[in-house]
């Protein structure tokens, strides 16, 4: 039987293209990037380096630049975060020469050159702040011992034996110069006086180091020389400090006495100006009377 499918007309359908949205490609440099983040990685490697030790990061732990940037921005966005009175807790204990209305990113770089691990003295709040900044994720319920034992576990057992030594060997030079331990305990800490234009009064107020830490604590943190340097450093700033205070005085003894003597030849100087306007309105007065005499006797007794 002959098959007529193959004679019948085809039918056939077409179907409307449908449009596709035309996708333009984001450029890599499109991409929005937050200010603080934007800053960082324009700054070079050695820069990069400096910022992270300031803020208590080691740079060596970071291979690539990226990973740098990624924990600086970290820890500043923490920093950020953290109470402020609990921050100023920390730079008391740590006898730190800070001024009260620092910020936030200066009271960390200060926090973060405390090496002390002697934790008496500081509340738990603080403890938390040292903690964050040392890099333990410390929460605000841990308590003061599990914070301490955090805080000593982290130093490792070669610095702890280290720092010993350094202890040993303070209490030897503290001993044979014969520095009192107990005095800066008990001292109050004083902060740094404010700037000049911040709209208080710039007289410089009791000096910091009156409850620095004793030469056996800073053999204890900075080593032999280095902690003998500090206390040089501080006691050589203490007697500039003095000596300053000494000489501005003497200036404003100068100025005053300038100042009282300037008005003494402001008033004799004064005081002859209207001795010669005395003079000369006397001296016109005169010459009028006797012009008027004159004219009066020209006038009558003398005649035309």
């Amino acid at each position: 039987m002959p098959d007529n499918r193959s004679n019948l007309p085809v039918r056939t359908t077409t179907q409307a293209p449908v449009p596709v949205a035309a996708t333009t490609p984001v450029a890599p440099s499109a991409v929005v990037l937050p200010h603080g983040l934007r800053q960082l990685t324009d700054m070079p490697r050695e820069e990069l380096d400096n910022l992270a030790s300031d803020f208590g990061l080691d740079p060596t732990e970071y291979k690539t630049r990226q990973h740098l940037v990624a924990a600086l921005h970290d820890r500043r966005q923490m920093i950020v975060g953290l109470d402020r009175e609990a921050m100023l807790d920390v730079v008391r204990w740590g006898r730190r020469p800070i001024a009260q209305a620092a910020s936030n990113e200066q009271i960390a770089q200060e926090i973060a050159r405390i090496t002390s691990m002697r934790f008496s003295g500081l509340s738990q709040r603080g403890l938390v702040v040292l903690s964050r900044m040392r890099g333990i994720p410390a929460q605000e319920s841990d308590p003061i011992p599990h914070l301490v034992r955090q805080l000593k576990k982290q130093e490792g057992l070669f610095a702890k034996l280290a720092r010993k030594r350094r202890a040993f060997v303070g209490s030897m030079v503290a001993n044979m110069l014969g520095d009192a331990d107990s005095g800066s305990a008990t001292a109050d800490y004083q902060y740094l006086p404010p700037a000049q234009g911040a709209g208080t009064s710039t007289k410089p107020g009791p000096s910091p180091a009156s409850g620095s830490p004793s030469l056996k604590q800073d053999i204890e943190e900075s080593g032999l020389f280095g902690g003998i340097s500090n206390r040089i450093k501080k006691t050589a700033d203490n007697y500039l400090n003095q000596k300053l205070d000494e000489v501005e005085a003497r200036i404003d003894r100068k100025l005053d006495e300038i100042d009282r003597r300037l008005a003494e030849w402001r008033d004799k100087e004064v005081a002859n100006r209207i001795r010669i306007l005395k003079i000369t309105l006397w001296a016109s007065v005169i010459v009028a009377a006797v012009s008027l005499v004159y004219s009066y006797i020209k006038l009558h007794w003398v005649g035309p």
